[in-house]
């Protein structure tokens, strides 16, 4: 009988239809729905690739523009027909949608209608001396205490996740063509030409002409005219640590909208320059504005907790479901009145519903909430703490997650890769005399200030001349006087782009000594750079020319036979946190992964730096070719993703969920978002970007890896402790319905009466509220943890009978030794099943509230000791209280207590060593 009923009550055959209209969360999107969306993207990488071909004279005569931008009629114009530009944003939750989501489960909809069943049965159709609202009254409490827990935190933590978002309003500075003050001169603008205005960025429409320059956000898709010194910060679409260069022509062939060198993206920002560009795409048509559409208007697949909690639920529900007709057939059939029959039935369904499980989940969610906002840390959805707990993958971005976000020098070493100062002298000169704006590779070698100091400027050197940074030759010098003992001469110092500062060379310097820069010698520098660049490390090379002194001005043709000293060569480094944050994941069973856009060779430098074991590597464009199945196998082999899309990001997560996996996905950029929405719990950051931190479930206030690491401790204890509600509630309630069925049989009146069972079952809920406050064993902390509902559903069965058995050995003790067996005696019959019945429920609480030996190796949070002593006081008062007659109770002989004693322990102990065999055999989640 019980193998039958495990697999019964195990199966989700039968009512898991009926669940999916449960489920908080919408269904995902069809796949002809994502096909759809991912064509879409395709067809918008495809124009960018042609706009990025298109003439000057072309591309003007596409968007009715020119290169002095539009008049305000055609601003206006355009603004009319294309719309604001404006990406979508997640809509907020109407208080009332958001109270009927927090509302909305299977035992909040089974309990409201037990409510409605017990006002009928109790109130509507009983006489006026017989009405009770205590069924009706007990039942909604839980559910109005469970909803308004769930309603109210996750309100006031949405509220604390929007009061991040910066509220700050951006313009564009642009060009009209009414006559005006002459711009900015781009590739000859003349005087007396089209006018500036600054407008919002809401304002833009394609076709108009903007003006950057450092600092500047990028308004919108455009396609640039004119730059000097351009530098744009992509890393929140692509993930590159490093600015790349935009100019007017796109001189290498690209793949990809992102690697155009001649489009700039809204959502990026301008680090140095200057530059002039042409809107082609505003709002919803920009490249974020389709990222942020998918996130936006996608509906979220069920998370692994969403699921677990409604498979574990229905298990539940089936039980009752079957059960408690059982007892009304069974009663009805043995005494005879079937209105008494059903409202015991009713007393049965109520008992055995966990009603407590929606306020013991939402208050334990509560409880972690308001831990880990101690921590710095804002959990907008309460599940994703439970989601946490059991992650069993997390996958991360690389820039700013496992590095710092910031560009440092990391060596200055010669020609042959020996550390050199000379060479760090010489980068520091340059870097400090340029007068251009500087870029971030110079922001960080100037920030080594010992060099200032021991170069002795103010006294030693004097500025000159400069030759300024260009496109073509991708090199910038500067010329000094340097005063060394009593003798003036100039210094012409150039760094730059490996190659083009070669072609200048002629010599290099090795140890003072200089020597020819013959072919071989060549050779062994690429060498040398290579194996930097195989580190990830961006290599600048630094040239030096020493000069007699000259009244003239320097160009372009002085830097010829240069002496090559050496190199700088620039990395993102690691956060110091990163290598035992990893660790502690990895000890905790949670396997990391790394998703980055950025190249593969910095990705797995920045690993070997912090510790991180690489097994293999796929780029983008591999996972691009690759079916779900290749994909499948692809993602359990590799833990590093590199160059990858927004797309890839996704599909990666889902493809992992598929597989079973709870998985988390940390990020902060544009191109994270999507990969944020489809993970079971999505992480990101305060300074993340407004579409990241809406996709997201938990925001960090500090983007640490370790306090996520305590994040996933709080979600365990989360889950430990709401599965010993699960435990205790399941396992009690089966050997309840075991008891009564075999006492229906026999007795001639029922062993509780439903006011019985009802207070029984409320006294036991209160004991449980402590459970949210326990004690958790380290042992269960030390994996992620899984809803089982198989597991749950053998639990149920093995440990319920037990209480069955010393249920009947009270039936025998009430009815022999005490004489309880007609039905003038019951009342002295329920009452001793009555304390019997709820001491023995409370104190296998602490059986299984752990797997190792209770109070002696294993000790319980006070608050739930408290609670226990409370609950035996009130079980042992109550039949001798005034209260005794209302509840239809009456006192016990004293002799009953020693009995009572012996069932109890012997109870204990028979559990203890069950416990034990079950360990061995199924081990202790």
């Amino acid at each position: 009988m019980f193998k039958f009923l495990h697999s019964f009550f195990s199966s989700a055959a039968g009512l898991r239809h009926v669940a999916r209209h449960f489920r908080r969360t919408p269904m995902p999107l069809r796949a002809g729905d994502a096909a759809a969306s991912v064509e879409a993207g395709r067809r918008a990488n495809r124009q960018m690739l042609a706009l990025a071909r298109l003439d000057d004279d072309a591309l003007f005569a596409r968007y009715g523009s020119s290169r002095a931008g539009l008049s305000e009629d055609q601003a206006r114009a355009a603004r009319e027909r294309h719309g604001a530009n404006e990406v979508d944003h997640e809509k907020p939750l109407s208080w009332h949608a958001h109270l009927w989501l927090s509302y909305r489960n299977p035992f909040n909809l089974l309990l409201t209608a037990l409510a409605v069943l017990s006002w009928l049965t109790d109130v509507r159709m009983a006489a006026p001396a017989e009405q009770s609202w205590t069924a009706a009254l007990i039942i909604g409490s839980m559910v109005l205490i469970s909803t308004v827990l769930r309603f109210v935190q996750e309100r006031r933590s949405n509220r604390a996740a929007e009061a991040l978002k910066a509220m700050v309003q951006n313009t564009a500075t642009v060009l009209r063509s009414d006559a005006g003050p002459a711009p900015r001169q781009f590739g000859g603008a003349q005087a007396g030409g089209p006018r500036q205005a600054e407008v919002p960025l809401a304002d833009l429409a394609p076709g108009d002409v903007v003006l950057l320059s450092a600092g500047d956000m990028i308004p919108a898709d455009c396609r640039i005219l004119a730059a000097k010194d351009l530098f744009v910060a992509q890393a929140a679409l692509t993930g590159e640590s490093l600015p790349v260069e935009k100019h007017a022509c796109q001189r290498t062939p690209a793949a990809a909208a992102l690697e155009l060198e001649n489009m700039a993206f809204m959502g990026t920002n301008v680090v140095s320059g200057s530059g002039m560009a042409l809107v082609v795409a505003t709002g919803a048509r920009t490249y974020f504005g389709q990222l942020a559409g998918r996130v936006t208007q996608a509906s979220r697949e069920p998370t692994q907790f969403q699921q677990g909690i409604n498979r574990v639920s229905w298990v539940l529900i089936r039980f009752m479901l079957v059960m408690a007709p059982i007892v009304m057939l069974i009663n009805g059939f043995t005494k005879g009145d079937w209105l008494e029959a059903l409202l015991f039935a009713l007393a049965i369904a109520v008992g055995l519903t966990p009603e407590m499980l929606p306020m013991i989940v939402t208050a334990t969610l509560a409880k972690g909430a308001l831990r880990m906002s101690r921590r710095k840390v804002v959990v907008k959805r309460l599940d994703a703490i439970q989601n946490l707990g059991a992650m069993n993958v997390l996958c991360t971005d690389k820039t700013g997650t496992l590095t710092q976000d910031r560009i440092v020098l990391e060596r200055h070493i010669d020609v042959y890769g020996a550390s050199c100062d000379e060479v760090l002298a010489y980068a520091y000169l340059n870097s400090y005399y340029q007068t251009g704006l500087k870029n971030l590779l110079d922001v960080a070698v100037l920030q080594h200030a010992e060099v200032e100091r021991s170069l002795e400027l103010a006294a030693k050197y004097r500025k000159v001349d400069e030759i300024p940074f260009d496109f073509a030759r991708r090199r910038m010098s500067v010329v000094v006087n340097e005063t060394e003992n009593g003798r003036d001469h100039h210094e012409l110092i150039c760094k730059g782009a490996l190659e083009e500062v070669l072609a200048a060379c002629t010599r290099l310097r090795v140890g003072g000594e200089t020597h020819p820069l013959t072919e071989a010698r060549r050779q062994d520098i690429r060498r040398v750079t290579a194996a930097l660049n195989r580190d990830g490390l961006r290599v600048i090379a630094v040239g030096v020319k020493e000069m007699p002194p000259a009244g003239r001005a320097y160009g372009v043709a002085d830097e010829s036979d240069l002496v090559l000293v050496g190199y700088i060569a620039f990395l993102d480094p690691p956060k110091e946190s990163t290598a035992p944050a990893l660790a502690a994941l990895r000890e905790s069973g949670v396997e990391v992964k790394v998703l980055t856009g950025d190249v593969e060779l910095v990705t797995q430098k920045v690993c070997r730096e912090v510790d991180f074991a690489v097994r293999k590597v796929y780029l983008g464009a591999e996972i691009e070719e690759m079916d779900e199945r290749q994909l499948a196998a692809a993602v359990r082999e590799a833990n590093v993703f590199a160059r990858l899309t927004p797309a890839h990001k996704e599909r990666i997560v889902r493809s992992l969920r598929a597989q079973g996996c709870t998985v988390g996905f940390m990020g902060d950029g544009i191109n994270d978002a999507p990969a944020l929405r489809a993970a079971d719990v999505g992480i990101s950051v305060d300074s993340a970007v407004d579409i990241s931190k809406e996709a997201a479930d938990i925001i960090l206030l500090e983007k640490s890896l370790m306090v996520l690491e305590d994040g996933i401790i709080e979600g365990r204890k989360t889950f430990c402790n709401m599965l010993k509600y699960l435990k205790m509630t399941a396992s009690s309630n089966f050997g309840n319905v075991f008891s009564v069925l075999v006492a229906s049989a026999f007795l001639p009146f029922l062993p509780m009466l439903p006011i019985h069972l009802l207070l029984q079952n409320l006294i036991y809920d209160i004991s449980q509220a402590a459970i949210p406050f326990d004690n958790v064993d380290a042992e269960l902390l030390r994996r992620p943890q899984q809803w089982d509902p198989d597991g749950l559903g053998r639990f149920m069965v093995f440990f319920g009978p037990i209480s069955s058995i010393f249920d009947i050995a009270t039936y025998a003790l009430m009815w022999y030794v005490f004489q309880a067996n007609a039905p003038e005696h019951q009342t002295l019959f329920q009452s001793g099943w009555f304390v019997e019945g709820l001491l023995s429920q409370t104190l296998v609480v602490h059986m299984i509230r752990t797997r190792k030996i209770p109070f002696l190796q294993s000790r319980p949070a006070w608050p739930l000791a408290a609670m226990t002593l409370a609950v035996v006081g009130v079980g042992l008062l109550l039949p001798f209280s005034p209260l005794a007659g209302y509840f239809q109770l009456q006192a016990l002989p004293w002799r009953y207590f020693p009995w009572l004693a012996g069932i109890l322990l012997s109870y204990c102990v028979l559990t203890q060593l069950l416990k034990t065999i079950w360990v061995r055999r199924h081990g202790w989640q």
